[in-house]
């Protein structure tokens, strides 16, 4: 898998979890604060598609995941 995949992966992830902690009527509900990590992850994708730089690509290929096209 290439950095840019694993990034959307981890994007994808993190929005799902914050969601169900977040959202009032989800059995795994603990806080509506939760929703602000679903807006940061967002924010952050635009940014990144906007930019095209994104610090969790940058962590990964230091970690020695091949870049993606």
């Amino acid at each position: 898998m290439t950095s840019w995949q694993i990034t959307r992966i981890v994007a994808g992830i993190f929005i799902l979890v914050s969601l169900a902690l977040g959202a009032p009527g989800s059995p795994l509900f603990a806080s509506q604060w939760w929703l602000a990590v679903t807006a940061f992850v967002g924010l952050n994708l635009l940014q990144s598609g906007i930019t095209r730089w994104c610090p969790t690509e940058m962590i990964l290929r230091k970690l020695g995941v091949r870049a993606g096209a």
